[in-house]
């Protein structure tokens, strides 16, 4: 047989039989409408390269900066060109940011010092970012 003390039978029946209980005025409050859906994210047709790009631009900004010196900031400087001439919404901006972060991080997890094999990345990078580049202002270009 189950024995429930009578001190806690008490506040379970009041807080039942209280009008304006909790029950009814939760039931009592409108139901909220949905957040508005978030604006749809701002996509230029030459996003997949820009990416791409800005990927490319982190891993040589540590690179140069791990052969040439910490005062190397170029890569760095044009990413910030870059972000002034796109003008992105705060989701495109933080998507190119992580991807710049993401170029950078990926060989500063490997390297420790400059060696030719960090050299050669940063002539392949230099091309591979040039070309891409090129690419786009070739297609995408303002002619102003």
């Amino acid at each position: 047989m189950w024995f429930i003390p009578r001190a806690a039978v008490v506040p379970i029946a009041c807080a039942l039989t209280l009008p304006g209980s909790l029950v009814s005025a939760q039931s009592a409050a409108p139901p909220k409408a949905p957040p508005p859906p978030p604006p749809p994210a701002q996509v230029v047709p030459y996003d997949a390269d820009l990416l791409r790009l800005t990927e490319i631009m982190g891993a040589l900004h540590f690179l140069v900066q791990l052969c040439e010196g910490e005062g190397a900031s170029q890569w760095r400087d044009q990413m910030a060109a870059l972000l002034d001439a796109e003008q992105p919404d705060d989701q495109r901006r933080g998507r190119l940011i992580d991807r710049f972060n993401r170029g950078f991080e990926a060989y500063r997890s490997v390297y420790r010092t400059c060696t030719d094999s960090a050299e050669l990345a940063i002539t392949r990078y230099q091309a591979e970012g040039s070309a891409i580049a090129t690419d786009i202002g070739t297609r995408y270009g303002r002619s102003e």
